[in-house]
């Protein structure tokens, strides 16, 4: 797997594994290593060019994996060392590159310096490697700052001699000091462990949070967004902090040690597209998730805003956009844009969709949006199940949800379990050939319905979601004005994006609620819905050749 003169990373397709819930090889339940490889020939007709797989380490899986306990060593739930080398090998003989999650905010509280800070008490030198304070009051009772934890409640927790140790997420998942010299080094040494077995890159959870003010302040009082005018940077003392780059650009020498394009991929949160870009700059990370599109209402002013602002600040330091729709961590974007009101996301809020389901309102929008979004320049992010038209499974019963954003929540928050149900493959009934005959059941219900929705259902049925995208894939590959570049927007009447992008390739998206004659053209390469007359349909879109 040689380089060409642009990097692969800059226009590549990646399908997001989430291991727990794509295959499972052994009847457990839960999906894992051998999964994913019985898994790769069908990864391969799809036509994607990696896998980011979320975290496969040893972990109490408090978390789903998220805490982990040790970085050079797989689970067992999932595998071994030696099947995650063997599934890069085979993925790499397929064509297919192979991004692990990495995970550096926080450790698992079982992770062995955790055990020792425990162990070693305060002010040890165990201690320096988290995040450890006294509490305030006269007896040091009350947590050192107001800080809240992501999942819910405050982020700090009291240990029985007294001190204090900072935890953004879970309890579970104590937050690493990342001005310590040693937590630097161990991570260092953790990417060199797995580039020199072939991981082709990593995805970098919470990127944006491993810098925290050294000296803990409050944080100020929440303020509403403006409605109105550009989005402004506030500083913050634990997210999107500028000391971050410095471990970033290290992270870049360490990758550029290894041959063949070993990229990164941040998670981070940032509240302007400058913010953002300034992860990706040509010392540091290669690319970034595009929230701000995922984030989007389903409106062609805020689209074509996400849109221009993106390509124009990324593209103002070198770096390509990465596009994405749905993600282990957010509701389906079927069920998103299944509303009548399409609300526009906030960051660290969760979303409430607004009305009832219209799930065929959602799907029509879903093949829309995801030939807007392989159109766009850049790379793109699939979900795994986003091209089988999954929607979020909104009735889970209480008893089987398993976030932890539940429990820490008080039960007002359902979590992220609704996106993170079983693949369907084939067969009838549960669990729809994820399982092998005779297994456990799926660690989370699958829908009784989504037999119709299953792999093995679509195949072949050149209407359904899954046809639609190895379509897509298969002319992005092949029509040289697509992957990386530039694009020209064309004149249009309200409510409709056309751009043009060279040689001979134009993209119309219909987000009114009336038909549109679509522009002089030779041929439709490619349509959610067939298109009559030359007439795309409402929240429909379209690919044409020139």
């Amino acid at each position: 797997m040689t380089s060409t003169a642009a990097p692969w990373w800059r226009d590549a397709v990646i399908y997001q594994v989430y291991i727990r819930s794509f295959a499972d090889s052994n009847g457990d339940g839960v999906g894992d290593i051998a999964g994913i490889r019985s898994r790769l020939p069908y990864l391969k007709s799809l036509g994607v060019d990696a896998l980011w797989i979320n975290p496969w380490y040893k972990s109490p899986m408090a978390d789903h994996g998220y805490d982990v306990a040790d970085y050079r060593e797989i689970d067992p739930l999932f595998g071994t060392v030696a099947e995650a080398e063997q599934l890069i090998e085979e993925a790499h003989r397929l064509g297919i590159r192979v991004i692990p999650d990495i995970v550096p905010n926080h450790t698992s509280d079982q992770h062995a310096w955790f055990q020792a800070a425990l162990a070693a008490g305060p002010g040890s030198p165990e201690r320096e490697r988290y995040v450890f304070r006294p509490g305030r009051g006269p007896d040091g009772a009350e947590p050192p700052n107001n800080w809240l934890s992501v999942f819910g409640g405050p982020a700090w927790t009291r240990l029985p001699d007294g001190e204090w140790y900072l935890h953004l997420f879970a309890p579970e998942q104590p937050d690493l000091n990342w001005q310590h010299r040693e937590v630097r080094a161990e991570f260092e040494s953790i990417l060199r462990f797995w580039f020199s077995r072939g991981v082709d890159g990593f995805r970098i959870d919470v990127a944006h949070g491993l810098v925290k003010d050294p000296e803990l302040p409050d944080l100020p009082p929440r303020r509403e967004p403006e409605s109105d005018g550009p989005r402004q940077h506030v500083d913050h003392p634990h997210w999107d902090r500028d000391e971050v780059h410095d471990i970033f650009r290290a992270w870049r020498k360490v990758a550029d040690e290894f041959p063949g394009d070993r990229t990164f991929v941040a998670e981070a949160w940032a509240d302007t597209p400058q913010r953002l870009a300034a992860y990706v700059r040509e010392d540091g990370l290669h690319t970034a998730f595009n929230f701000d599109f995922l984030m989007s209402s389903w409106d062609p002013k805020a689209l074509r805003a996400v849109i221009d602002d993106s390509l124009a600040v990324l593209g103002a330091v070198g770096a390509p956009a990465t596009w994405v729709l749905s993600n282990h961590d957010v509701v389906r974007h079927p069920s998103r844009y299944g509303r009548m009101t399409v609300n526009q996301w906030v960051a660290n809020e969760p979303y409430r969709p607004e009305g009832p389901l219209d799930l065929d309102l959602g799907t029509r929008r879903a093949r829309a949006a995801v030939l807007l979004m392989l159109a766009l320049p850049g790379g793109a992010y699939i979900y795994q199940g986003e091209e089988l038209g999954l929607p979020e499974v909104e009735d889970l019963p209480e008893p089987v949800l398993q976030d932890p954003i539940w429990e820490r929540s008080g039960h007002t928050d359902r979590g992220r379990d609704g996106c993170r149900v079983p693949l369907p493959w084939s067969g009838p009934a549960e669990p729809f050939g994820f399982s092998p005959d005779g297994a456990a059941a799926p660690w989370l219900p699958q829908p009784a319905d989504w037999s119709e929705r299953s792999v093995e259902t679509q195949s072949g049925d050149e209407t359904s979601m899954l046809e639609l995208y190895r379509r897509a894939l298969r002319l992005r590959r092949e029509h040289p004005a697509l992957g990386d570049g530039t694009l020209t927007w064309l004149d249009t009447p309200p409510g409709v994006l056309v751009f043009s992008r060279a040689p001979g390739f134009v993209c119309a998206v219909n987000l009114s609620p009336e038909p549109y004659r679509l522009p002089e053209h030779a041929s439709v390469l490619l349509s959610g819905d067939p298109v009559e007359n030359g007439l795309l349909a409402p929240d429909d879109a379209a690919w044409l050749a020139m």
